[in-house]
């Protein structure tokens, strides 16, 4: 007898689109737990800056993956994964419905789709990217990227270094762009059946949200914050170089002003939610919702969705 397949909500859109309000809402009307799907949020001591739901909003509804390493810590797409696919796990186990929720649109597909074999990768070559990076500024850096593989590059920021270092490696050693690896040896998600929601709000509406959300982590002391951390961890830790974070250092080291900062903040946010937006168009069978998850209405339809699921869901179990 074939087992039946749980539910599994997954829920995307750009940074400030509304993510964390209707995941909070659909996990409370339908007995869910949300599991974040973003890269920062994974980090401890790291509050104001990564935009995670508040220590109230997680006392509502159990989270997961959020505050798992500690910043000098490593957390790779495989990682998460890992220990993404571990929550689902538990979440089924305890008869809840999972909700997925977040913008990394790189973690999600290696939950959802799994991760291809690791080439091997050129000695020193890792060394001598980073040496580019820190003569030549991240940009230069990121511009190789696009050379190699535009796709990869469209949903990674220039100033994750890391990041951009660990596509190059790969694109290089393989002989093949890292999105086209992508397809090849996956270990898929399956026991699962997946309702995929997108927000998608009109973009000067969400530019607007952007910036009000840039502007409003300042004001709330992310340049103190960061200080903290800095001095805890050092100016090379990889989570700081995420947007936010690297123009509060830039503040710290007298290199940008405090209002100079926040716009560069705000513009790359903006850059961001573009890519982002690029990445998730590509996925498939995602039910578009063309506007923010706090609005009544979006909030409505995606509710319908979600009992629509559940319904089919039931429909197709075996009868006893």
């Amino acid at each position: 007898m074939v087992a039946p397949l749980h539910p599994l909500i997954v829920l995307v859109g750009p940074t400030a689109s509304g993510k964390t309000s209707l995941a909070l809402r659909l996990a409370q009307q339908f007995n869910g737990e949300i599991v974040s799907c973003d890269s920062v949020a994974v980090y401890r001591e790291m509050e104001i800056g990564t935009a995670k739901p508040s220590l109230q909003e997680r006392a509502l509804v159990p989270h997961h993956l959020i505050d798992v390493v500690w910043p000098d810590q490593p957390c790779t797409a495989g990682d998460y994964s890992r220990l993404a696919r571990e929550a689902l796990t538990g979440i089924t186990g305890r008869g809840r419905l999972p909700i997925v929720a977040g913008g990394t649109g790189l973690y999600l597909r290696a939950l959802i789709d799994g991760l291809f074999p690791s080439p091997p990768i050129q000695p020193g070559l890792r060394d001598r990217l980073r040496n580019i990076a820190s003569t030549r500024g991240p940009a230069y850096l990121h511009a190789l990227l696009v050379r190699l593989d535009k796709d990869a590059a469209t949903t990674i920021h220039s100033n994750d270094i890391p990041k951009v270092v660990r596509a190059i490696e790969v694109s290089l050693a393989a002989r093949q762009p890292l999105t086209q690896q992508w397809q090849k040896g996956r270990d898929a998600l399956t026991g699962y059946r997946i309702l995929r929601l997108g927000l998608d709000p009109p973009r000067p509406l969400l530019y607007e949200r952007i910036n009000h959300r840039a502007a409003e982590m300042f004001e709330r002391g992310l340049v103190e914050e960061t200080a903290r951390l800095v001095e805890r961890y050092g100016y090379d830790c990889r989570p700081l170089t995420s947007l936010g974070y690297a123009e509060a250092i830039s503040v710290l080291r007298n290199e940008s002003t405090l209002d100079a900062a926040i716009a560069h903040a705000q513009q790359g946010h903006r850059n961001y939610a573009k890519r982002q937006g690029t990445w998730f168009r590509r996925e498939p069978d995602i039910h578009w919702l063309k506007g923010c998850g706090s609005e009544e209405y979006i909030a409505v339809e995606a509710t319908n969705l979600v009992a629509q699921h559940l319904e089919t869901e039931q429909l197709s179990q075996p009868q006893r």
